[in-house]
């Protein structure tokens, strides 16, 4: 028998807590909570999305690839990503990632850019491509 690891949480480095909160709520659409040391918790499923303000210690060190979340209402998100004004300018094999389009691998999705560098992708539940 092994001893399989699980994921249970993913750092984002961010220069503002507050107006992270505030944009992780709004594009998560689920509350945050503060904790102690500059950061905020989100509840994603299993895993807690910690958000973390470095700018006392240093400079942000965006995420060097997309964070990937599933969610059953992807327009709802998407609505919201828009409404923040953070849909991603990215290219996504050929298609504007900030827009919802079924990738080539099959999942129904689109991207954002928070504003401190790190890209987001949302899914349609159903769609993901499992590898």
């Amino acid at each position: 028998m092994t001893d399989t690891p699980v994921l249970f949480r993913l750092n984002v480095e961010v220069a503002d807590l507050d107006k992270a909160a505030t944009f992780y709520a709004t594009l998560l659409g689920v509350a945050g909570r503060r904790q102690a040391g500059e950061r905020v918790y989100f509840t994603c499923g299993s895993v807690t999305l910690q958000v973390l303000d470095v700018s006392g210690s240093g400079p942000v060190h965006p995420l060097p690839k997309s964070l990937y979340f599933t969610v059953r209402d992807l327009d709802a998100v998407f609505a919201r990503a828009r409404d923040l004004g953070c849909l991603s300018a990215a290219d996504v094999h050929g298609e504007p990632g900030g827009e919802i389009s079924v990738r080539p691998w099959g999942e129904r999705s689109f991207y954002v850019d928070d504003p401190w560098g790190n890209q987001l992708c949302f899914v349609e539940a159903g769609t993901g491509y499992p590898g």
